[in-house]
């Protein structure tokens, strides 16, 4: 049987929604959809490209405790209220994964909270990348 494993992040919608910021599953993880959220002050900017650059600090935290870098992630979802906020994230997202060429899809949709200009999600897989950026298994 396969061991599945909770990632929490202390973010407080962790505990009133009741989800995990990850989970890992053999040699799966998968990062719930994130926010632009700084979970130690649960603040959030009002610049899209702030709170883009926030979600990856937040995902790449979850990864590395599953014991896994950006390189390990084979699928990404982009969730924004208004299509105009994705092009200005470019940038941002090219660092993360512009190397790494994930799968992605970008959707337009409302968040749950108004203040959410962008939120992102990924999938990431243990041995797809070489050496010790790897997921642990």
């Amino acid at each position: 049987m396969t061991e599945r494993r909770a990632i929490l992040s202390g973010s407080t919608f962790e505990e009133q929604i009741g989800y995990a910021r990850a989970v890992v599953l053999g040699d799966w993880v998968h990062v719930s959809g994130t926010t632009g959220f700084d979970y130690r002050t649960m603040t959030i900017s009002d610049d899209v490209v702030e709170q883009a650059e926030q979600c990856l600090r937040n995902i790449g935290a979850a990864l590395a405790e599953a014991g896994c870098t950006f390189a390990d992630v084979v699928r990404v979802r982009y969730l924004l209220p208004e299509r105009a906020d994705f092009e200005p994230c470019w940038p941002v997202l090219r660092r993360y994964f512009g190397e790494v060429r994930p799968a992605a899809t970008m959707m337009v949709c409302g968040l749950a909270d108004p203040r959410m200009r962008i939120e992102i999600e990924v999938d990431a897989r243990s041995g797809k990348s070489e050496g010790p950026t790897s997921c642990a298994g």
